[in-house]
């Protein structure tokens, strides 16, 4: 008899990533079920990607079960992305549906079915510390693959039951071998760069609009406030972009602030983009003492490298990280995430200094 222990319940999208992640647990004894949950009505309604995640389960030879979380979606990760827009920050919807929604949904079938762990494919490790007694997520062996950055929210109950199978995976050729070695039908499957929530031939500018998003127009100012021109919304910008502005200067110019209040998009040279000092907020702390302490680094997006950093906690609530070197476009909204020694130690949302 497998005992709760063995068993598992996995996120299971159909990609390969996640059906790799399967046949590792498998190869261990787990007694793993898949499941799929689906984030809007419409891909309720459709049943494409449920279909995808089914037919991979069946060739895992696992069980399946299926979620509908998309009266959760809609009010925790749809409606936060479209009022950051709408206040001129640029929002990383996965980082608010992780712990939120897709590990919560996890946690309550692995209840559900008497299952002790949940795990995915993310390319992340799990590390649990003796002496403090707390459980950390932490860097993946590929540092090109490494998508600790996107768990930082997760909280002990979760990451004391999480399992990371793709943990050791160096590249995604690794994972492609091990699901064609076992004849997986989606084992050339491309992997999906999508908003997942945002359908095919459809950007986000579009669904904000659809979703009723001002996007409140303003004009364009330099540093010192002057009026420089005027755009259509502040929807189109982003910090550090330079293509797609819509305004001529003579020089290459960058968006360095969007105010969402008054609607003016500041533009800048390059060096306007760099700083050193960076504040977030609603952060998630896992161990002050390592956070605070010496030899610590973090990334201010998730595709950005570590970079030495002191973190301080301040009166207020947020973090002020300062950098060793400058740091390109911190953009509110986005994530910056600390680490000590691989682990991740805190981490927050960028705001405004």
């Amino acid at each position: 008899m497998i005992s709760k222990k063995n068993k598992v319940v996995l996120g299971l999208s159909g990609g390969v990533d996640s059906t790799a992640a399967a046949l590792l647990l498998l190869e261990k004894g787990y007694e793993v079920t898949g499941l799929y949950f689906d984030v809007t009505a419409q891909a309720a309604a459709s049943g494409e990607g449920r279909q995808k995640a089914e037919k991979a389960a069946k060739e895992l030879g696992i069980d399946f079960v299926y979620r509908d979380a998309a009266d959760s979606f809609e009010r925790i990760v749809i409606d936060d992305f479209c009022r950051a827009y709408a206040a001129g920050r640029t929002p990383n919807p996965c980082i608010v549906c992780n712990p939120s929604v897709k590990f919560r949904t996890l946690l309550e079938a692995a209840d559900e079915l008497g299952a002790g762990y949940i795990a995915t494919g993310h390319y992340a490790s799990v590390r649990f510390d003796e002496v403090s007694g707390k459980w950390y997520v932490a860097a993946a062996a590929s540092v090109r693959k490494d998508q600790s950055y996107m768990l930082y929210r997760l909280d002990q109950e979760t990451i004391s039951r999480l399992l990371l199978p793709l943990s050791d995976m160096e590249d995604k050729t690794q994972v492609r071998e091990l699901a064609r070695a076992r004849a997986m039908g989606n084992s050339e499957v491309k992997d999906s760069q999508e908003i997942c929530f945002i359908g095919d031939g459809e950007d986000y500018k579009e669904f904000l609009r659809r979703r009723g998003v001002n996007s409140r127009k303003g004009h364009f100012v330099d540093a010192e406030g002057r009026v420089l021109g005027d755009h259509d919304g502040i929807l189109s910008y982003t910090i550090g972009q330079r293509k797609g502005l819509g305004i001529a200067l003579g020089k290459p110019a960058f968006v360095v602030d969007i105010d969402g209040e008054n609607g003016n998009v500041q533009l800048g040279d390059n060096e306007d983009l760099f700083s050193r000092e960076i504040y977030s907020e609603d952060n998630v702390i896992v161990d002050e003492a390592l956070l605070t302490g010496d030899n610590v680094t973090a990334k201010i997006r998730y595709a950005a490298r570590p970079a030495a950093v002191k973190a301080q906690l301040t009166d207020g609530g947020r973090i002020r990280a300062v950098f060793d070197e400058p740091q390109r476009a911190a953009t509110p909204g986005q994530s910056i995430v600390f680490y000590s020694g691989g682990l991740v130690v805190g981490g927050g949302f960028i705001v405004k200094a």
